[in-house]
């Protein structure tokens, strides 16, 4: 499983139509192929910053079958223009002992 962390910076004053936003971007993400579950988290200390983390059951499900999809241009519509800058996306594995 692969997991993938956004840093996202909302726009001042734009917070409660982003989270709106993100639930209906939720129901989008979440029929995709190779999606397993994902939590968007909101920073205390930090007015507009959230954390959206993401499970795949692969790095492609997301980099390819994600981003490469119309229901990645549907999401892109719902949610991009809330960044001030845009997301800082990285992808992570779970280590094995």
């Amino acid at each position: 499983m692969i997991l993938e962390a956004a840093m996202l910076t909302v726009k001042e004053g734009m917070e409660v139509d982003f989270e709106e936003a993100f639930s209906e971007a939720s129901k989008i993400i979440s029929r995709m192929n190779g999606y397993v579950s994902h939590e968007l988290q909101k920073c205390i200390e930090v007015q507009g910053k959230y954390l959206l983390l993401v499970n795949w059951s692969d790095i492609k499900s997301h980099t390819v079958g994600f981003r490469q999809s119309a229901e990645y241009q549907e999401w892109k519509g719902l949610l991009h223009h809330f960044y001030d800058t845009f997301p800082t996306v990285e992808h992570f594995e779970q280590v094995r002992r």
